[in-house]
């Protein structure tokens, strides 16, 4: 098995600490920002930042989902890390300012990925499927922080 990485980022008018608490409020923003290929949210515990618990299923393509089961946690200031109970994918959000009202938002998921013809095709066509999801939910964010 190879670890198999996504990653994407964008630029967002608006300061850090904005950014940060958009993302990790998991009571009432990050369900409002999720793309169509996230169904059956909740949270199960906590809600803002760390100690949260929050479920999702990810509809990556019509025959591939995930029932994810996330544990969040914030080791750094500028880090939201998702770790997914049911398997190796781990998620995370890392905001950086760009100036005073401006910031970086980077998000990369890795995960073990299959081995053999499977998990070669996941490691060519599985990082962009994702990151395009991602670029989905950074967009929303973007909306939600400056709108």
């Amino acid at each position: 098995m190879a670890q198999v990485t996504a990653r994407t980022a964008r630029t967002i008018d608006a300061p850090a600490d904005k950014v940060r608490a958009a993302l990790a409020d998991y009571e009432t923003v990050r369900p409002s920002i999720l793309t169509e290929q996230y169904r059956d949210y909740r949270v199960e515990s906590g809600g803002q930042g760390a100690g949260s618990r929050v479920h999702w299923v990810l509809q990556a393509t019509k025959s591939r989902q995930r029932d994810q089961l996330v544990e969040v946690s914030v080791p750094t200031e500028d880090r939201i890390v998702e770790s997914d109970a049911n398997s190796s994918m781990v998620t995370t959000w890392t905001v950086t300012p760009k100036g005073a009202d401006r910031s970086e938002v980077a998000v990369e998921t890795t995960w073990n990925g299959a081995g053999g013809i499977g998990g070669f095709f996941e490691r060519t066509f599985a990082p962009r499927g994702l990151a395009r999801i991602h670029d989905g939910v950074l967009a929303k964010l973007d909306g939600v922080v400056t709108g």
